[in-house]
Parts: structure tokens; sequence; C-alpha cells
């Protein structure tokens, strides 16, 4: 079993080891220590990086077989000496942010009586997962200004190993699995107690700040995401750049930015209504022209084809579907565009169904595919030239004329 260095000292940088295992997992050398201060993934930590004799560490895992740590590298140690060197950037942010997991998770049990259930390390997000029955965004709130006010405490951390006898004797926020004979425990003084693996900050000043970021409800829990430190840092800089340009975007200050954000959306509401009234007005109007041209007798059969560039395709729908709200009168229309768009419609009364006629039509598109029903139906393809378009409602408006038994 590998001696774990960074149980007594998270802060080492630096190690001496002897090599006592080479391996070879998925094309990948590894290398097994009888010591290190590496930390393999677990408990919800990530794993840290580093090099091993100049060879770059990219993952850290324990062997279940024997606890052994199972250090995975992208060259061979050659040495059966070795030196390591821990990436001290990633292990104090990981040590942030568990150090400050842990204090927000205590904070909401006494705040809100709200243990724990999972936490997530991730490289950009720390989460943990809470009951979500009674916790209020005030509860998140006061949870989290009890947490920071035990980071400005600056309150003293360390780490004590008890047995098997005594594990079960000791209150603490969240109970291991009882199957060992030593248990590391990580006590923040005078407020939190839990057994833990991971690599924490000695005082909790070092946290620096607790920060929720957001919190969404995930079934029956509630998932809080939060930034611990430099994180944290990094995260109100990166915002408070976006609130500065905005503001100066908007000429107003930050505080005022909701509303002139919800001023501007509304704005934009009543445009795209106008817009939409106005479209309909000239689809009315179009639609009018069309029947006004192509219709002689209203009992007779009116087919109308056109084809339409740059239009919208929902536009087209609608002038189709406006179209044969009249009796005897088909639509079949064409939109240019990065797909060639066929858009057939007809009233109540023609023989033939709209998706009988498309069907027939689309092989004179590459790449032809659509469906629909007997009254409406819509295909595409990709788009080559009008002519090839033009072709296809040619053949359309033949195919709906000769149904009806009649001659063009």
């Amino acid at each position: 079993m590998t001696k774990r260095l960074y149980y007594d000292n998270a802060y080492c940088v630096a190690f001496q080891a002897k090599v006592i295992d080479r391996l070879v997992l998925d094309n990948h050398q590894a290398v097994i220590l009888d010591q290190t201060c590496f930390y393999p993934s677990s408990g919800g930590q990530p794993h840290d990086t580093g090099r091993i004799n100049g060879a770059q560490v990219v993952d850290v895992y324990v062997r279940e077989s024997d606890n052994a740590v199972v250090h995975i590298i992208d060259d061979n140690v050659m040495s059966d000496h070795s030196k390591g060197e821990i990436d001290w950037k990633r292990r104090f942010d990981h040590m942030q942010q568990h150090t400050g997991q842990h204090i927000l998770s205590q904070a909401f049990v006494r705040i809100a009586k709200a243990p724990t259930l999972s936490f997530h390390l991730g490289a950009d997000i720390a989460t943990i997962d809470l009951p979500k029955d009674g916790l209020t965004p005030k509860l998140v709130e006061e949870a989290e200004i009890l947490a920071n006010e035990i980071v400005w405490d600056d309150r003293l951390i360390h780490s004590r190993y008890v047995g098997q006898e005594d594990i079960e004797e000791i209150s603490l926020r969240k109970v291991p699995d009882l199957n060992g004979d030593q248990y590391r425990l990580i006590e923040i003084e005078d407020f939190d107690l839990c057994a833990c693996g991971g690599t924490h900050v000695s005082r909790t000043g070092e946290v620096g700040i607790i920060k929720i970021v957001k919190s969404e409800g995930r079934g029956d829990e509630l998932r809080i995401e939060f930034h611990c430190g430099r994180r944290a840092l990094n995260d109100y800089r990166e915002k408070n750049k976006v609130l500065n340009n905005l503001s100066a975007e908007f000429t107003t200050s930050f505080k005022e930015l909701e509303s002139s954000v919800a001023r501007l959306r509304a704005e934009a509401k009543a445009s795209r209504n106008s817009l939409k009234r106005k479209t309909k007005q000239l689809i009315a109007f179009e639609v009018e022209e069309m029947l006004r041209s192509a219709r002689a007798d209203e009992d007779a059969l009116t087919v109308i084809t056109k084809i339409f560039l740059d239009r919208d395709l929902e536009e087209i729908r609608m002038m189709a579907n406006q179209i044969v709200r009249n009796p005897n009168c088909v639509a079949l229309f064409g939109l240019t565009g990065k797909r060639d768009q066929l858009v057939f419609a007809s009233s109540e009364g023609i023989r033939i169904g709209m998706d009988q006629v498309l069907a027939q039509v689309l092989q004179k598109l590459e790449d032809g595919s659509g469906g629909g029903s007997a009254k409406f139906a819509q295909g595409s393809g990709l788009a080559a030239n009008t002519q090839l378009l033009r072709q296809a409602l040619e053949e359309a408006q033949e195919i709906v004329i000769k149904s009806e038994g009649l001659t063009i």
C-alpha cells in the first residue's frame, strides 16, 4: 500500500519516493511509488497533476485490490528513485473548493437542517446536492452568509484519526461507511467534524470567500453551484467586466441595468408584434392580388404557382393556407434558399392529395424529402438552380389539373 503524504501535509509540493512497480495500462505507462503526495480521484475531488522525474502525471487513482496509488504518466520513469512535483495551483484550488464545501455543507445543516447528499468538484464549478423540501432562497442566502462568517473567523482546521471503536461515539456531520480500521476526520474549529480523505487548507481564512452562483431544483433535490477563493475572484472579475460593458452600452449604472433590459425587451416585443401585424396585412394583400390575377370563375379550378426568393418559409405557408380557404383552389409554391422548399396546399373537394403530388415531384430536387397530408404537404431538396424548382412546380400543376379531368 502506498503511503499518502498529503494526509499529513497538504502543502507538500515536492517529494522523493521509490518506484515499487511499473505497469502499462491502456497503452499508457504507470508507476506505483512507496509514498506519494499526488491525490487520487476520490470523494468528489479530482486527482492532482504534476510530474514524476519529468514525466507528466495525467491521472491518479487507487487500485482497489491493495489500495496502491497508481500514477498514469506520459513517459517512462527509468530510475527506481523518483522525484515528484505537484501542480500547486491545481492542488490549492482543490483545497479551497473542498474546504469551502465542508463549511457550506455544515452551514446548510445549521441554518436549514439540510444534509449534503452528494458533492462534485469540477474543473469550473463545484456543486452540492441537498434535499429541496423547505429550502427557500432566504435560507440559501443565510447559509451563504454563515459560511463566509466562518471563513472570515480564520478558524483552525486539523485532521485526526480514530479507530472503529471510537467512530461510532463521535457526532459527525456525515457518518462514513464503517468498514475500516482507521478513519481520518477533518475538524473545523467549533464548527464542523467530518470523515474525509481529501486535501484541505489549514485555516478557514485561506478559503477566501464562498459564493453561491446558482441554485436549481432537480427532482426532490436542490443543486447548489458555488465558487471559493480564486475561482470566486475570477467569476467576479468576469461578471464585473460584463456589467461594466453593458452599463457603458446602455449609458446607465449597473443597478439600473435590469430595468433597462426589461424596457428594451418590452420595446422589442412591441416591435415584433407590430411586424407580425404588418406581415399579416402584407400577406393578405398578396393573396388577394394572386387570386384576382389567377381566378376568373369561383366555380372553376384555380391553381396558383409561384417561386419566392428570400422569403420566410412560415410566410409562404401562411399564404398557401389563406389561398385554399377559398373553394376550388390549389397553391403550389416554391422557395429558394440553402434548401429549396416546396409548399403545396388545396381546398376541400380537390381529388388528388397534396402528399401524393409532392411524392411525384420530389425527384426533381436533389436529396428531396418531405411529406404531409391530403390538404397540405411540404418538402425540400438541396439548392441547385431556380429552373429545377420551376420544373417541379410545372409538373405538380400538370398532375393536379389532370387529376381533375382537365387539360392544360
